[in-house]
């Protein structure tokens, strides 16, 4: 037996993170079991690597590593288990992020990433995922009002709409896996919006 595995994506500021709360309701009420986490993190490890990624300055190679390194033991102790246990996943972001920040927003080759995802992953991929797609300038705004920038969020405009494209080019590189949500819509707008895709796919 095998879970759904679930992912939520969009650069910060986009909203994703309010709605896996209201997926976990939706899927809960239909009998799922679920298991609730994100990246960098998700693990006592990955969260450590977590902060030195959020408050440290490093290149995007590091980045990269760091981030890698976090995934690798979230999928064996974390998505992994829970997915063959037949738990439904819901992680607020994943490999796409990587290849959004740093391969969109910081330049790095998309080969080396994709090498990353295969040694890390070894296959494995998400079932659906979530793009919570907004124009940066509008999550910026989003993000002064909600709470202090780390890092990566005080870089400009410029870098956000790198990685918005990244997140675009990725979406359409996996058609069926992806669902774009137009996230500058209302929050009511914006979670009919997600529960629809689910509903369309028996969920």
């Amino acid at each position: 037996m095998s879970g759904r595995f679930i992912t939520f994506e969009g650069i910060d500021g986009a909203g994703k993170s309010t709605h896996i709360e209201r997926v976990a309701r939706h899927l809960r009420q239909g009998g799922a079991e679920l298991v609730q986490t994100r990246e960098p993190g998700g693990t006592p490890l990955a969260e450590s690597l977590r902060e030195l990624f959020l408050h440290r300055d490093m290149d995007g190679l590091t980045e990269a590593l760091l981030v890698f390194a976090a995934r690798r033991d979230h999928v064996r102790n974390v998505i992994a288990p829970a997915l063959a246990q037949g738990h439904t996943v819901l992680c607020d972001r994943f490999t796409d992020a990587s290849f959004a920040y740093q391969g969109g927003g910081r330049g790095m080759d998309w080969q080396v990433l994709g090498t990353l995802e295969r040694w890390v992953q070894e296959g494995r991929e998400p079932d659906l995922t979530f793009w919570f797609d907004v124009d940066p300038a509008v999550a910026a705004q989003r993000r002064a009002q909600a709470r202090d920038a780390d890092r990566l969020e005080q870089l400009d405009l410029a870098f956000f709409e790198r990685v918005r494209d990244a997140y675009r080019r990725r979406a359409e590189g996996s058609p069926t896996r992806f669902v774009r949500i137009d996230a500058g819509d209302t929050i009511e707008g914006v979670g009919a919006q997600v529960i629809a895709a689910l509903e369309q796919r028996g969920w």
